[in-house]
């Protein structure tokens, strides 16, 4: 039998589970403070006058207001120089006044009103609107064509060449909330490991994995959780219908949390029994794998080449090529933070040069269809001198979590 997998109950694993969020803190306005001066000195270079970013992960990362999405426009105008402006709903200015972080003027409009004119007539009262607007990448389509129609003249562009770029490179206060949630989520994986049983269901995993993610801290719970077993796991994100837990199955957990809006997302893959041989070849290609696309992630490679470590060593073994099966279906990681897939992504194509503070998952997944899966997944980051795990990966087939 695998060791701790299995013999324990919920209640018992959860009874020994405990905050771990002491100490942190969320990030404060001056961090805020200094990405906005960043993004206005990135503006300056590319020639954009103004920036608009919109109510999702840019607003929050630029102004700590963490406001949802929705048909309404909501978001921050930041002009090259000078004071951020913000638009917002009038009869959400209360609400949004008791998230705001970075004082600013409030331009709003009430409910017949077009936001996107208020928009056009900020930019001009910030001297803007005779330049380049980035546009927040991320907004729905319907937003940009409004603004389009009220001023056809406006040079509007991606505004990915500022927020992308200045969100891959996390700072040592964002480092540090990820390798926290990460360490949280671990403790939950261990966890969840002991509490399976023959004939359990993914469903009870799942909540499981929920309750003991809110016990070590995480408010939300998981913000995700993908929970397969035997030949459901030779597919990446599950079945309809995933089947119950039976002796010798392989195991697939897939989950994550958020700590103050950085997130963690760590795979684990083991057997439930005995492994088989074909079993044990798998599982150790795929960490022979991901140790390739990990030791090729240094400063300075191309974001594909990290892609094409994994691929290559895949391949070399036997694999089919070109996403093919028995193979790698996806692309070897995606960068992580306040989102859970951002930029860069380790995928062929991507000529990102990777640096320090790049932050993202390593996990090149083999599927064998109609037999199983197996995705070791960890984060990493870049270091001066090399890549770091954020936590390390899967000791053995026979001893996943390294425990004895």
């Amino acid at each position: 039998m695998t060791k701790n997998i299995g013999g324990s109950t919920a209640e018992t694993e959860l009874s020994q589970l405990h905050d771990m969020t002491s100490g942190m803190e969320p990030i404060q306005p001056d961090e805020y403070r200094a990405r906005i001066a960043t993004a206005q000195r990135m503006m300056r270079e590319q020639g954009m006058a103004a920036l608009f970013v919109e109510s999702n992960s840019n607003l929050l990362y630029f102004t700590g207001v963490p406001w949802r999405r929705s048909e309404r426009m909501t978001g921050a105008i930041i002009p090259a120089h000078g004071a951020i402006e913000y638009i917002v709903p009038a009869f959400e200015k209360g609400t949004f006044d008791g998230m705001l972080q970075i004082p600013g003027k409030m331009n709003l409009w009430h409910e017949h009103e077009d936001p996107a004119q208020l928009v056009v007539e900020t930019l001009s009262g910030l001297d803007a609107l005779n330049g380049t607007l980035g546009f927040d990448e991320t907004a729905p389509f319907f937003m940009y064509s409004r603004l389009r129609e009220r001023a056809p003249e406006l040079a509007i562009i991606t505004a990915a060449g500022v927020t992308s770029a200045c969100r891959m490179r996390k700072s040592v206060t964002e480092i540090a909330l990820m390798q926290r949630a990460n360490d949280m989520t671990l403790r939950v994986q261990r966890a969840a490991a002991r509490i399976l049983r023959e004939g359990i269901t993914t469903a009870e995993v799942v909540d499981f994995i929920d309750k003991a993610h809110r016990k070590v801290g995480a408010r939300r719970g998981s913000t995700f959780c993908i929970v397969l077993f035997g030949p459901d796991t030779a597919f990446p994100h599950g079945v309809k219908s995933p089947k119950a837990l039976d002796h010798d199955d392989m195991v697939l957990i897939d989950t994550g949390c958020d700590l103050y809006g950085y997130q963690s997302d760590i795979t684990r893959t083991y057997v439930f029994g005995q492994a088989s041989e074909q079993q044990r070849t798998v599982w150790l290609h795929e960490k022979e794998a991901q140790r390739h696309a990990f030791e090729a992630a240094q400063r300075g490679v191309f974001a594909e080449q990290v892609d094409g470590a994994a691929r290559g060593y895949v391949e070399s073994v036997g694999y089919r090529t070109n996403y093919g099966l028995p193979g790698l279906p996806h692309r070897t990681g995606h960068g992580i933070g306040l989102e859970l897939h951002e930029a860069p992504y380790l995928v062929k194509g991507n000529r990102t040069p990777l640096d320090v503070g790049m932050c993202f998952s390593v996990e090149p997944m083999i599927c064998v269809p109609g037999a199983f899966g197996v995705r070791h997944e960890d984060h990493a980051y870049v270091t001066e001198t090399g890549p770091r795990w954020f936590t390390q990966p899967a000791l053995s087939i026979d001893d996943p979590f390294g425990e004895g």
